[in-house]
């Protein structure tokens, strides 16, 4: 990843999370030698960032998940197309979803084999930066899509809306079965 940001000439913002038995406590030993200081007019690295402030921003085209069901729903709310890349669990059927369903999402690595937890999965750098050049292109398809999930969203949550009234439902159904 930091191989790719370095070369592809865009803006970024990452967060990158430490392994919990990582030795190491600085980016500086965790990244590549300079990049930080390469990298430094043009990207900013955390250790951690608030990810809804985030996607919530004008300036945000894109974003690279792992696609878990939080970050998922925020980056739809919000309508920033996204890079798939899946590590576990119900990661690889939301990414599915949202590339092959939703068209909403570029697809990185998106692999449905189950693997062992030994297997690990290398991602090359050239398919990195395919990814982000597609997902940056202003014509492309899940950007446009993702604009329009954004409004479907939003009405969802209004008086009248999909998920208004399936909420209010679930909340009869409920306060009936407590009589």
């Amino acid at each position: 990843m930091a191989i790719e940001l370095g070369r592809s000439g865009v803006r970024f913002l990452w967060s990158i999370h430490r392994p919990v038995d990582a030795e190491t406590t600085k980016l500086e030993e965790i990244l590549p030698e300079e990049f930080l200081g390469r990298t430094k007019n043009r990207g900013i690295v955390y250790e951690w960032a608030p990810q809804v402030n985030i996607l919530a921003h004008k300036a945000t085209r894109a974003f690279i998940s792992h696609c878990g069901w939080n970050s998922t729903i925020e980056s739809l709310w919000h309508g920033v197309p996204i890079v798939t890349w899946p590590l576990y669990a119900e990661q690889r059927m939301n990414a599915f979803q949202l590339v092959r369903d939703l068209e909403v999402a570029v697809e990185l690595a998106l692999d449905y084999r189950m693997h062992d937890s030994d297997h690990h999965d290398i991602v090359k750098a050239e398919e990195i930066e395919k990814a982000i050049r597609c997902i940056m292109n202003n014509e492309n398809s899940p950007r446009k899509r993702v604009k329009d999930m954004r409004e479907i969203s939003r009405k969802a949550l209004m008086e009248g809306g999909s998920s208004f009234i399936s909420l209010g439902r679930f909340v009869v159904t409920i306060l009936d079965s407590c009589n």
